[in-house]
């Protein structure tokens, strides 16, 4: 690479994790990735050894990853990736609360207690004049004030991203306007739009018939060399990246659910056009530093 370094980042898939019978007696001590300490701690070895941002779906774990490496001083050596909404856990709420009004209405309450004024005011009119837009904001706003709030007012969101389920679904509902508005409000907040994907042909193809600016945002895919979750082929995602104008995509899945090892997952990475970076969980002191390191010798 030259002129510009590429994103290295910590992903938060195994924070969210289920842990595996054998990890018990670690779960007591405290040393498993859903431990916000310890997650913390991991993103923190990480960032010793090359990574230099971090990538989560904002829920109640990684907001309190964020406090901690906000109070450690790591936070200001990282760039932040949100995805939004953290999916899991709004389909877990709205089945415990019996429907999506019963989730709504938990969700207007966060929002008044938050403080956020003009997350509220857009809330308000949203339900008041039935528009999906002020909602959307209402949401959005809400969302990034967790994360500043959590990580600090001076740290830098750099991206903030749909969660996979929201954008593909989006895409296959054909809702245009909802990705315009979206891109739209993040730009006029000064933070990078993004999408997660699981369709990230379709995805490339859609935005210019909408003629959206694919210079404007970013997306975070599966690139993996052996086309794990690449829909619907690995050829295909391969010759859609190549179009693209400039480097803004985020390969995820790239070990393949751990099928690759890590050094040919990367050799493969490394020889793609416009790859603006990787997020590669680790759930382990050991694989924070030999990830990391051999990313930064191959990637940087």
């Amino acid at each position: 690479m030259t002129g510009w370094e590429r994103a290295l980042l910590v992903g938060d898939n195994p924070f969210h994790g289920i842990s595996h019978l054998s990890q018990e007696r670690s779960r007591i001590r405290g040393d498993t990735p859903t431990s916000p300490e310890y997650a913390a701690k991991l993103v923190s070895i990480a960032a010793e050894n090359g990574a230099n941002g971090f990538m989560f779906s904002v829920s109640g774990i990684t907001l309190s990853i964020l406090k901690i490496l906000n109070e450690s001083g790591v936070i200001k050596h990282l760039d932040l990736y949100g995805i939004v909404p953290y999916a899991y856990e709004y389909v877990r709420l709205a089945s415990q609360r019996g429907s999506l009004p019963g989730l709504a209405k938990t969700f207007a309450k966060e929002i008044l207690f938050s403080g956020n004024l003009r997350a509220a005011f857009l809330g308000l009119n949203g339900v008041v004049w039935a528009e999906p837009l002020s909602l959307m904001k209402a949401y959005l706003d809400y969302e990034i004030s967790r994360i500043k709030s959590a990580a600090g007012r001076n740290t830098h969101l750099s991206c903030a991203l749909l969660h996979q389920l929201v954008t593909d679904a989006c895409l296959g509902f054909n809702l245009d306007w909802l990705f315009k508005a979206y891109v739209d409000f993040m730009l006029d907040k000064g933070i990078k739009p993004g999408f997660n994907t699981g369709n990230f042909a379709f995805l490339i193809n859609k935005f210019r018939e909408w003629r959206i600016n694919l210079k404007d945002v970013i997306i975070a895919a599966p690139f993996n060399k052996v086309g794990f979750q690449m829909v619907p082929s690995r050829e295909d995602c391969e010759t859609a990246l190549m179009c693209l104008p400039k480097p803004n995509v985020l390969a995820i899945s790239v070990l393949a659910a751990g099928y690759l090892k890590p050094e040919e997952a990367i050799d493969y990475i490394a020889g793609l056009p416009n790859i603006k970076g990787i997020a590669v969980g680790v759930s382990k002191e050991k694989h924070a530093y030999e990830t990391f390191k051999l990313l930064r010798e191959k990637l940087l």
